[in-house]
């Protein structure tokens, strides 16, 4: 509240007394009645601003940065709707107390690990949709209003340590049974848990903000589960891998089949085509095989010698070649 104030007071009286020592020494040696008397106007001038600042230091609050200050009424025990803002003010200390609460942004850690500080098993617990036990590490960044802080003081009566180590982590367990009550194991841990994180940080907002509480980032560091559960999705896992690799193969198979079978048709199709053709091209060239083709044929190629040598039944002659019998 008035932490510095305090310690600028206290200076202050420190260094008046080293004045007025130092003052006491010196009017010792000159020995002087003006000394003296300057002596004694200096000593009531010190104890007049001491006890003065005795008097103005309880009507005099200092708001650190980052906090308000909650006015709080001694008479009545009420509490001002108007929070204080960072600074000095004065304020009546029979009648008032200020309480000073921070609204800069705080981060809550709930975790099973004990190095966390707070010596103790902070960890949420809740039941997945199949009623198996879960135990998760989370933590929660938020931040309060400054204009509703007096109405969550009002409402609650402690520090800001306390309401999260209670109400907002109560908050918070409720939220994650809410949705991952909702959920299999297999999916929180797999495609589903960023949408399990997003659904809690909305449910969470929602039981917070009636307090001006305003919730900046949730996030969900560990997730536990039953070995047994937790061996189970493993074998599932791998099960699946595997039956995935294996319709991946038999689709290549039959991909590659499908090709080979498209190749094949295509070359005897080529094959039938040919023949096709070549048998068209020889029956257009036995019905263009006449007689008279084949005589023609025979005379453009005979180079008018007659044959040396016949055959057949008759024995076979040597005919003469125009010159002289031996």
């Amino acid at each position: 509240m008035a932490t510095s104030v305090d310690a600028t007071l206290d200076g202050l009286r420190e260094a008046m007394r080293n004045s007025l020592s130092g003052a006491g020494r010196g009017g010792g040696v000159s020995g002087g009645g003006g000394g003296s008397g300057v002596f004694r106007r200096l000593v009531f001038a010190a104890v007049a601003l001491f006890l003065l600042m005795l008097l103005l230091r309880p009507t005099v609050a200092y708001i650190e940065p980052g906090h308000v200050g909650i006015v709080i009424n001694r008479a009545g025990g009420g509490v001002s709707p108007q929070p204080l803002g960072p600074g000095f003010h004065l304020r009546n200390p029979l009648f008032t107390q200020i309480q000073e609460y921070p609204t800069f942004m705080q981060t809550l850690v709930l975790t099973r690990d004990a190095t966390t500080g707070t010596g103790r098993n902070d960890e949420i617990n809740v039941n997945s949709v199949e009623g198996q036990p879960l135990s998760l590490d989370v933590s929660m960044s938020f931040e309060l209003d400054g204009s509703r802080v007096p109405a969550l003081y009002q409402t609650f009566r402690t520090d800001v340590q306390t309401i999260a180590q209670g109400f907002i982590k109560q908050a918070i367990r409720q939220s994650l049974q809410e949705v991952v009550g909702q959920e299999e194991i297999a999916a929180i841990l797999g495609p589903k848990k960023a949408e399990v994180v997003t659904q809690t940080q909305v449910q969470l907002q929602k039981r917070l903000d009636p307090y001006g509480i305003s919730v900046k980032q949730f996030t969900l560091n560990e997730f536990r589960a039953p070995q047994a559960v937790m061996d189970a999705i493993s074998l599932k896992n791998v099960m699946q891998q595997q039956a995935l690799t294996a319709q991946n193969e038999l689709q290549k198979n039959t991909f590659q089949a499908q090709g080979d079978s498209i190749k094949a048709a295509g070359r005897a199709k080529a094959i039938l085509t040919e023949a096709e053709a070549q048998a068209k091209a020889n029956d257009l060239l036995s019905r263009s095989l006449t007689n008279n083709l084949v005589q023609y044929e025979m005379a453009k190629r005979w180079n008018g010698q007659m044959p040396q040598v016949t055959g057949g039944a008759m024995p076979m002659l040597q005919l003469p070649t125009g010159g002289k019998t031996p």
